[in-house]
């Protein structure tokens, strides 16, 4: 998809503050509000955004949602979701769906991960965050205190109408049914835009790894600083590469990932790359708990930043949908540096000396959950 113009990006990072704006402009629809998220679940932090799509449809918008079968099924309150969404009048499809005695089956390790939402063509946001509260409602996170962090953006300009092409896409996937009459954006009031944005979709359905080509051609492209916040940070070689080949020419490298996992796998896998990066001259900052720093985004330089719904690991690459958005503009960059500096306040500086102290049964199963790290 190409590079446009005339966009404006802000960030939101305050979990349920991003819910509020959701809805104010879900409110303001006066003709389609689109809905695609990994989880979307009813509870009592996202009623108001269920309750807002209802209240749009009450007005004769068309409201249409679309959640990943398998994820948003394992989380508590799946049946009350649909009943709601049914009862509210909103048109709902699952994606990817694995029922086989409806007919419906594909692999199962192929999920959906994005997460965006679009009104009007108009106003659209898309990032790290899901329809849900953010311990997840699970009795395990519960117990544990945790807590997501995330980060969202709110866009508005000509590349709403690249991130509401996903959903369409996305909907004729699942529906058969092509979106072309009533998506027409309603007409913008102006105001000034001056960030060039571009929406990256990728997964299964692609040729080539969209985001890994898109990842590694910024990381090569850097002059001065990589900054990098992934959740999941299971890179392949290639990413190893790109990451280490930085810190060689003199770069400044940050990677910012959690102190605590909700996945162990994966968070012991994560963990097995740690000392080479330290070695590599990467600075590592563990953001502190009970917090789960889910966002996903990363900077080069003063020019250019990318945050979606993408990971840095091997399931994102290749077997998830995903979107990203490129943003190049200063302005940006200097929102999304302030998010960091946030971050650095709130996490732990691990060091080499500090790494190399951990016991040795520590480094055995993170070096056993890496074996099994691409399918995770």
């Amino acid at each position: 998809m190409p590079l446009v113009g005339g966009n404006t990006a802000r960030l939101l990072g305050d979990y349920d503050a991003t819910f509020a704006e959701m809805v104010v402009d879900i409110d303001k629809a006066k003709r389609w509000v689109h809905v695609e998220f990994y989880i979307l679940s009813l509870d009592t932090t996202t009623a108001p955004f269920f309750d807002a799509m209802e209240r749009a449809v009450q007005r004769g918008v068309t409201v249409r949602v679309l959640m990943d079968h398998i994820q948003s099924m394992r989380k508590p309150g799946y049946r009350k979701t649909l009943k709601r969404l049914t009862e509210s009048g909103v048109t709902w499809e699952l994606m990817l769906p694995l029922q086989p005695l409806k007919g419906k089956w594909q692999r199962p390790d192929l999920r959906n991960h994005r997460k965006l939402v679009t009104v009007d063509g108009v106003v659209g946001y898309m990032g790290s965050q899901n329809i849900i509260d953010r311990t997840y409602n699970m009795k395990s996170n519960l117990r544990r205190g945790l807590k997501w962090k995330d980060l969202m953006t709110r866009l508005e300009g000509p590349i709403v109408a690249g991130l509401n092409a996903i959903f369409i896409t996305d909907w004729y996937g699942e529906t058969n049914e092509l979106l072309t009459r009533d998506i027409q954006p309603v007409q913008p009031t102006q105001a000034p835009h001056t960030l060039d944005c571009q929406v990256v979709p990728s997964g299964p359905g692609f040729e080539g790894e969209n985001n890994l080509r898109l990842f590694l051609a910024l990381l090569y492209y850097a002059q001065e600083r990589i900054v990098i916040t992934s959740p999941y940070f299971v890179p392949d070689e290639s990413i190893m590469y790109a990451i280490t080949t930085a810190t060689q020419r003199g770069l400044h490298v940050e990677l910012f990932v959690s102190e605590i996992g909700d996945q162990a796998l994966v968070y012991h896998a994560q963990r097995s790359y740690y000392e080479e990066l330290l070695r590599a001259g990467v600075i590592i900052y563990m953001y502190k708990a009970p917090y789960v720093l889910h966002a996903k985004h990363f900077t080069i330089d003063d020019e250019v930043a990318v945050i979606g719904s993408s990971n840095m690991d091997m399931r994102s690459f290749s077997l998830n949908f995903e979107v990203s958005l490129m943003v190049r503009g200063r302005s940006f960059v200097r929102d999304l540096r302030a998010v960091e500096d946030g971050y650095r306040a709130d996490s732990k500086l691990l060091t080499l000396d500090d790494w190399m102290k951990q016991p040795l049964r520590s480094t055995i199963l993170d070096n056993l959950a890496r074996l099994t790290s691409a399918v995770q």
